[in-house]
């Protein structure tokens, strides 16, 4: 007997005409893909709820919740799911408006099945993490990526490749665990010096006598245990990048030579007298305010201006959550194929305590704990078992609290015209427009709705 091969997607199709969801589940199985049915909004929202899938194809078009009702409340169960809109060609508008709620594309129907097929393997190559790698086709550091589609992490993008060819110093302030690191990797990787070294030091990690050793080299017999000349990572880096990480946890001795050798490019080895050209660029990076340090006299104001010609904020995850599905999916992939693990999605409950929990430790920490949840589980999805202790007891404390759906269909108008209002700043007008409405029209159900 040969066994069935496993499947390697599970779909969701949502379409209250049971023929034409006979006809895709029949096309899904052909294709290899198992697939479930769901004849309406409600029963969609509920299934995503019950059970992971790869992907949903869902109409616009249905009676008890419609398509654009059901994609916003399936995108706070689980923003990681992409969303395929089917509309009938005459309803293109409404898939339109879809794309702008987060679907994910759209298809008309009749559809195309070679389009389907395409769309459904792009959608789901997006759910494996072979989406939402910002390279944008530019050089960068081997098995390294910037994972995010947010604006935040677009427009910190769109600085590092303008900066990234100049000469120009630059700071990466940002907190622990944010990918400072990364950043600095691909400034570099980006810059006319990628051909040189990429030289990266700790600064918080050494003691200052040892920081100086490391940075500047030294001469046999400086200190005990000097038993040969060593050249520091200053000179290592000649022709190529110096990145110094946690540059805020230096001493003001240190900061005094750092700043010597930004201004005069020169330094001398430890013990030595020689002076030593030095041609690196350098990017330094710190998680504390140094302009907070400044003005607390721990750290050298020229010192600070040196290293302020150009500035890179990394923002924190928690104000980017909306890359935490990629960056997960990301994760995943790479902890599956490190471990040998089969492993075939994330499930509901877990991808939304993923994506509300603050991660005080950045990234870093959601790295870690998706590695922690890869090895220990039992099945064929990560689940919020899987995830460390203090992640789950959060989650016991903050479950998910669905927004409540307007009662009336005068609460409805009024959630929408205050939605409308607050998307144009105020903008009356702008509102009625959207709203296809007059502005009389408007103006009056303000006035009857009590709206200021």
């Amino acid at each position: 007997m040969i066994a069935k091969q496993a499947s390697p997607y599970t779909l969701l199709i949502v379409d209250d005409d049971q023929v034409h969801r006979f006809m895709l589940r029949s096309l899904m199985s052909e294709w290899g893909w198992d697939s479930e049915e769901a004849d309406d909004g409600t029963t969609a929202v509920r299934a995503v709820k019950q059970g992971p899938f790869d992907a949903i194809l869902m109409d616009v078009r249905m009676t008890t919740m419609d398509g654009m009702e059901a994609l916003q409340r399936i995108h706070t169960i689980n923003p990681a799911i992409p969303v395929i809109i089917m509309t009938a060609f005459s309803s293109v508008d409404s898939a339109v408006a879809a794309i702008k709620e987060g679907a994910h594309d759209y298809l008309t129907k009749p559809l195309d099945f070679d389009k389907l097929r395409q769309t459904l393997e792009l959608a789901m190559g997006h759910r494996q993490g072979e989406e939402g790698v910002m390279d944008h086709g530019l050089p960068f550091g081997d098995n390294e990526r910037i994972i995010g589609s947010s604006k935040a992490m677009e427009d910190l993008w769109n600085l590092i490749v303008q900066v990234a060819p100049t000469e120009a110093t630059v700071l990466i302030a940002g907190e622990s665990g944010t990918g400072k690191e990364l950043v600095a990797s691909a400034l570099h990787h980006n810059s006319r010096r990628r051909e040189g070294p990429f030289v990266k030091v700790n600064c918080a990690a050494l003691a200052e006598s040892l920081l100086e050793s490391e940075l500047f080299g030294h001469e046999r017999g400086a200190f005990t245990g000097a038993d040969r000349r060593r050249e520091g990572r200053f000179v290592q880096a000649q022709g190529g990048t110096l990145f110094l990480d946690e540059i805020g946890e230096t001493t003001p001795a240190m900061q005094v030579k750092l700043l010597r050798v930004l201004q005069e490019h020169e330094l001398e080895r430890v013990g030595g007298q020689e002076t030593i050209q030095v041609d690196a660029r350098i990017i330094a990076a710190t998680n504390r305010n140094l302009e907070a340090e400044v003005a607390a006299g721990r750290f050298r104001e020229d010192l600070y201006y040196r290293l302020n010609v150009v500035v890179l904020e990394v923002p924190p995850l928690r104000e980017r959550d909306g890359d935490i599905p990629l960056l997960t999916e990301f994760f995943i992939h790479r902890f599956a194929e490190k471990n040998d693990r089969q492993v075939r999605g994330v499930t509901p409950e877990c991808m939304d305590v993923l994506v509300r929990y603050p991660w005080r430790g950045n990234v870093r920490e959601l790295e870690n704990s998706i590695e922690r949840g890869i090895i220990l589980m039992r099945g064929e999805y990560l689940e919020l078992s899987g995830l460390p202790l203090t992640i789950q007891q959060w989650a016991g404390r903050h479950p998910f609290k669905e927004a409540p759906r307007p009662a009336t269909l005068k609460e409805a108008e009024k959630a929408l015209i205050l939605q409308t209002l607050e998307e144009t700043g105020g903008n009356r007008s702008e509102a009625a427009r959207r709203l296809q409405i007059t502005r009389k029209t408007l103006l009056n159900k303000l006035k009857s709705y009590n709206i200021q």
